[in-house]
């Protein structure tokens, strides 16, 4: 490909046709124009000429946007002398620069396929991607409504909900994905919580879900609420608490399977189900023989819990003499009797030279 060199090019001249196509994501922006603002345009724009004065700008929008919002006129481009959709595959292609999102890369496939005129095969040999991946890409904007679109290039709902949680829910309802999408511009979520929202979602009756949809921030927070509340019982019945939650749990469990087994007509329906529960019955007689153990278990006898009444005696302090030194050397203030020879813990004071005369 015959390239030239770069130079500074007025924005005017700059035909920024592929813009809808590129995800803003403003806080970017704002670093780049710093570093824009601290050092220079470092990386030069890619544009393709297109007539006499204007140059369609193929990479480089964020450049573009950081210069603008610096209140700059002209751009660092380096212009490539080859066609447009060339040019677009080579920046599909590249290794290059930042990574495009899932949603760019799509966009820039359906113009290089709806656009330009390419096919899935054409696109996929010259820019070095498999065929399969080319599909992939183009059928995540399948049945993607453009005001969703709209809302990820504004910086609304981010790449990660747009194609995995509002695209599934648009080609499955369009209208509880407008809803949704209507919600999020309102009161946003944040990943976490809208993974929680939609998980729910999708294993909610049809009721529930008009109330879901209806209200997304409501439903967070009475969530968050039960959680709370959940931990605040588990940190108050403790360890013996949840196990007798489990077990109630259990219980619930088996009243459940007992009211399915009506519906169980062939026999050989039946014989993994009694399969499974000699296995059950099983675990819940080892839990029953290790609960009687520790329930045998005198947690009053267990050193580190508290004393052994049994090994309770007389003792010796940690800074009294043996006994046998006390008997070779004699006791303390035998001799001299009263209240220091009462207590042989308590040494006589020396009485000094004449204590030894006659």
């Amino acid at each position: 490909m015959d390239t030239s060199t770069a130079c500074q090019v007025d924005l005017h001249r700059l035909d920024l046709r592929f813009a809808p196509m590129r995800l803003p994501e403003p806080r970017a922006v704002e670093r780049l124009a710093a570093s824009i603002e601290r050092c220079g345009q470092l990386i030069a724009c890619i544009a393709v000429p297109d007539g006499d004065e204007r140059l369609v700008l193929v990479d480089g929008y964020r450049r573009v946007a950081a210069l603008r919002r610096l209140g700059r006129d002209t751009a660092c481009i380096e212009p490539w002398a080859c066609e447009l959709a060339q040019a677009l595959l080579t920046v599909l292609a590249r290794a290059q620069g930042r990574p495009l999102a899932v949603l760019e890369e799509a966009l820039l496939l359906r113009e290089l396929v709806h656009g330009q005129g390419l096919s899935q095969h054409e696109v996929a040999r010259r820019s070095g991607r498999d065929v399969s991946w080319v599909s992939r890409r183009l059928q995540l904007l399948c049945g993607l409504p453009d005001a969703l679109l709209a809302a990820v290039r504004r910086g609304v709902i981010s790449t990660w909900a747009a194609t995995r949680v509002l695209a599934p829910l648009a080609r499955a309802n369009a209208e509880h994905a407008a809803q949704l999408l209507g919600a999020l511009e309102a009161t946003p979520l944040s990943t976490r919580e809208l993974r929680c929202w939609f998980e729910h979602y999708r294993l909610s009756s049809r009721t529930t879900r008009e109330h879901l949809i209806a209200h997304p921030r409501l439903f967070i927070e009475s969530w968050q609420a039960r959680d709370e509340q959940r931990a605040d019982t588990r940190l108050r019945d403790g360890p013996e608490g949840q196990c007798a939650t489990e077990l109630r749990q259990l219980l619930a469990i088996l009243s459940r399977l007992r009211q399915h087994l009506p519906q169980l007509g062939a026999a050989a329906q039946c014989e993994p189900l009694a399969s499974a529960l000699g296995r059950v019955r099983t675990a819940l007689d080892a839990l029953q023989s290790d609960l009687r153990r520790y329930l045998d278990h005198d947690c009053s006898r267990d050193p580190p819990e508290r004393a052994n009444p049994a090994g309770a005696g007389p003792q010796r302090a940690r800074d009294q003499p043996p006994a046998q030194a006390v008997a070779q050397h004699g006791a303390p203030g035998a001799a001299s009797g009263g209240a220091a020879g009462a207590n042989p813990a308590v040494r006589a004071p020396d009485a000094g030279p004449a204590a030894g005369r006659v």
